[in-house]
């Protein structure tokens, strides 16, 4: 690992950190030397999970209760970020997702999917900035998706919503310039987390992967690599991007 991609004495947040792809990037963190703030639904297993010297990486990884359907959970967390006296590195990867079909999808699903989705986000990385720009120096993550790229049928919700999380990241990268804070996107293909083994079968899971150009599922950690090189140091002139990451999926 380079100087630059040393994480030593940085503080990173981590929403949607317990589990797939948010526990890796949290585990690549913790490698790198930061000291990590990791968000989960549930606050028995927050309470559960701070409690374990193996979870918490020897104190190295603190977990915080934040539901982002509930605008109360929302407001809390969101006043627990402004008020921390440093933070270098924000990954919004915490997202929800309904499959339905545009005909059956109900306004409070659509409704739902965006608050999670692309609201939360948005306050997030709102809060995180302001923490950021009083040091000068800062990286955003935002985890979208493929979906935010091309679509499927009943995914009108979720396309929505990381389109418009990609759009966001655009715009955030051109407003924090100034402050030193620089903004992208990562959008994963398909990748073989919990998530995806408990859903699918193994045939399921074998007609995917024979529809990605190199032939599998990526690993939750190749996604986590991705997003520690944009949030680090080595870093230094990327910012409005949104970094596909899905195996050539999405040009075929």
């Amino acid at each position: 690992m380079s100087a630059e991609q040393s994480f030593q004495g940085q503080t990173a947040l981590v929403t949607g950190g317990t589990r797939g792809i948010g526990a890796a990037i949290v585990q690549a963190l913790v490698q790198a030397g930061a000291q990590v703030i990791a968000t989960g639904r549930d606050p028995e297993a927050v309470r559960r999970l701070n409690q374990d010297p193996v979870a918490t990486q020897e104190g190295q990884v603190a977990y915080w209760a934040a539901d982002f359907a509930h605008p109360a959970s929302l407001a809390d967390f969101l006043a627990k970020v402004e008020g921390l006296e440093r933070l270098e590195v924000c990954v919004n990867n915490a997202g929800i997702n309904v499959i339905r079909s545009t005909n059956e999808l109900s306004e409070a699903e659509f409704e739902l999917i965006d608050r999670v989705n692309l609201r939360a986000p948005f306050l997030v990385a709102q809060a995180a900035s302001r923490v950021m720009a009083r040091a000068g120096y800062g990286r955003v993550v935002n985890i979208a998706s493929i979906w935010g790229v091309i679509s499927k049928p009943g995914r009108a919700a979720y396309t929505a919503s990381k389109h418009g999380l990609v759009g966001l990241t655009k715009t955030l990268a051109l407003d924090l310039a100034p402050t030193g804070v620089l903004v992208n996107a990562v959008s994963p293909g398909f990748t073989l987390t919990e998530l995806t083994r408990d859903s699918l079968s193994a045939e399921e899971m074998a007609s995917l992967a024979a529809q990605v150009p190199l032939g599998r599922l990526a690993q939750p950690e190749e996604m986590a690599r991705v997003v520690l090189f944009l949030a680090s140091r080595e870093n230094t002139y990327i910012t409005g991007q949104n970094i596909v990451v899905d195996g050539g999926f999405s040009i075929v």
